[in-house]
């Protein structure tokens, strides 16, 4: 039963999500604004005890999720065939892209250093 009131409240700030969203012409996708919604409610055992029954529950049969998945591509090996080693070279390069702009990105503050000017004034210099 604990689970069951986890999946309302789920489902519950799911919707509340979507229609502030909708209501106010926002940009950020409705399931997005109900995980906020949720994230800000879990600070209530009654909300967090039964969402974590719920969730444990869920992890517990996350294998059955991933059977949609495996059944297409099954249904469709033909154009994985065909299509196959490009997917890999796209997903490789892609991967390595988002790998070093998330290099640069960490490593772009720390090529800031501070100078000591000839008055004793600190400034920053590239």
């Amino acid at each position: 039963m604990q689970g069951l009131r986890g999946l309302a409240w789920l489902l519950v700030f799911q919707s509340i999500g979507e229609g502030v969203s909708r209501g106010f012409s926002l940009p950020l996708p409705g399931p997005v604004l109900g995980l906020i919604l949720l994230l800000i409610a879990l600070r209530f055992p009654l909300v967090r005890e039964s969402v974590g029954e719920c969730a444990n529950f869920l992890l517990s049969h996350l294998s059955l999720l991933f059977v949609p998945v495996g059944v297409g591509v099954m249904t469709h090996l033909s154009l994985l065939s065909q299509y196959g080693g490009r997917m890999l070279v796209v997903i490789a390069v892609s991967t390595w892209i988002g790998l070093a702009v998330t290099a640069l990105v960490l490593y772009w503050p720390d090529r800031r250093e501070t100078v000591v000017t000839a008055d004793g004034l600190k400034g920053t210099e590239r």
